[in-house]
């Protein structure tokens, strides 16, 4: 085979990430030459996100940009991951730019979509689950030190608001010696911090014995030799019970700290999105997990502008932020998602009521984290250095347990230089947003 070389640009979340890591390591494994300049590349493929309008339209504006590079050197576009997924047929009719499709079931298939429209076959379509086997190989696209690892996929909690079952399909575990195997693969490469990732990793195992494994995940993973840090993302708050906390507690390599995605505080609210706790069950858990896990940091998202939100339970939202304290809060305004419930929902709310409750919201949370952080002042923690800041010559950019990579700001250390992956003890001086300032002990 001549020689082909491919890009591959990865957009959405971390579990999307995983896909295209594992993308790359099955091409490289078939022969191919990569790159990450989509401009030397023969072959340029886009893992996509479609969960919501605005993740659809970036998806849509990379597409159409990459496509101007078919004009030079570039000769195959193709797309993969959830827009694909989930409206390929209208992709292919609408962007005659893509020369072929990959689903989100389909990552064992990248390398057979680009030999089969390298020879002729237009547009390539496959949807059909084939995904790659649990020792596919892995290129980590994420800093050596730092990795994720998907415990599961699909998701079976069918929120009114949400398309991913519809996208991802129905909640399947990873068994469990694969994901061990796994693991212990990144521990040799060197990898430090395991960010555990799924839809829901609190389900994990129930569809394979009918109990929570999570827990003994945890222990197992612990066992690891070279792992530091094992942080938890996504779970689903009615599903975080003593046995997990005990674990986290207990653990010196669990962090502490826990992803809860909330999405309201409203009880009207959460019952029409089809969630299962109320305000005062959501205030007694965080109550219980910061009791059990001293120190622990909690991070959450909301949903503003839900069909139906009206001023009272949109201050029921404020009024909750104020009182639970989270220490880490992401918010999205609502995203009217066809075939989901909540697109038929009447009392939509304007978009212009959207985006003046956002700039509220945010300005409680911001409050609340700037208390957070001057709490920490003069505090000595042990922080993960990443590596020198892009921005700013002089500081270094490292995490502590309550930081997730990429979306819970820095611990910014001026001075000397420290290189990626080691463990060191600072103290903290300020804050700056986001963002700790810090020096080393």
């Amino acid at each position: 085979m001549e020689e082909i070389t491919v890009s591959l640009v990865s957009l959405g979340c971390a579990k999307n990430l995983v896909d295209s890591e594992v993308m790359l390591g099955l091409l490289k494994q078939e022969g191919f030459s990569l790159t990450t300049d989509p401009k030397q590349a023969d072959v340029v493929v886009v893992n996509t996100c479609g969960f919501i309008d605005v993740a659809r339209e970036e998806s849509i504006n990379t597409i159409l940009e990459l496509a101007e590079l078919k004009k030079k050197k570039c000769r195959l576009l193709l797309a993969a991951g959830c827009l694909s997924q989930r409206y390929g047929d209208e992709l292919l009719f609408l962007m005659p730019e893509l020369d072929g499709l990959v689903g989100t079931g389909d990552t064992g298939a990248i390398a057979a979509a680009i030999k089969r429209s390298l020879q002729g076959e237009r547009p390539v379509y496959i949807r059909r689950e084939n995904p790659a086997p649990e020792d596919a190989p892995r290129l980590l696209s994420t800093p050596g030190h730092t990795a994720y690892l998907k415990v599961a996929e699909g998701c079976d909690n069918n929120c009114s608001y949400c398309a991913i079952p519809s996208i991802r399909g129905p909640y399947r575990s990873r068994p469990l010696p694969a994901v061990l195997a796994e693991a212990e693969k990144l521990a040799a490469q060197g990898v430090r911090e395991l960010n555990l990732v799924a839809q829901d990793i609190t389900l994990y195992g129930t569809d394979l014995t009918g109990k929570r494994e999570l827990a003994p995940l945890l222990k197992e993973l612990a066992k690891l030799q070279g792992i530091t840090w094992i942080r938890l993302l996504y779970a689903y708050p009615e599903r975080v019970d003593k046995n997990l906390a005990a674990v986290i507690a207990a653990e010196p390599k669990v962090c502490n700290y826990l992803d809860l995605p909330l999405q309201h505080a409203d009880n009207r609210i959460l019952a029409r999105m089809g969630r299962r706790l109320t305000m005062e069950d959501m205030l007694a858990m965080l109550s219980g997990l910061r009791r059990e896990i001293p120190g622990i940091v909690l991070r959450s998202s909301f949903i503003i502008g839900f069909p139906g939100e009206g001023e009272e339970a949109f201050g029921n939202l404020l009024s909750f932020l104020a009182e639970a304290r989270l220490e880490r809060v992401g918010f999205f305004t609502y995203s009217r998602e066809e075939g989901t419930r909540a697109a038929t929902f009447r009392r939509q709310v304007p978009e212009s009521i959207k985006q003046r409750r956002l700039e509220q919201a945010l300005s409680v949370q911001s409050r609340v984290m700037e208390e957070h952080n001057r709490s920490l002042l003069g505090k000595i923690m042990t922080v993960l250095i990443d590596g020198p800041s892009a921005q700013d010559p002089g500081v270094t950019l490292a995490r502590s347990e309550g930081h997730a990579p990429e979306v819970d700001g820095y611990v910014r250390i001026s001075g000397r230089h420290q290189p990626p992956g080691r463990l060191v003890e600072v103290r903290i001086t300020g804050s700056c947003g986001q963002d700790l300032l810090a020096e080393i002990l």
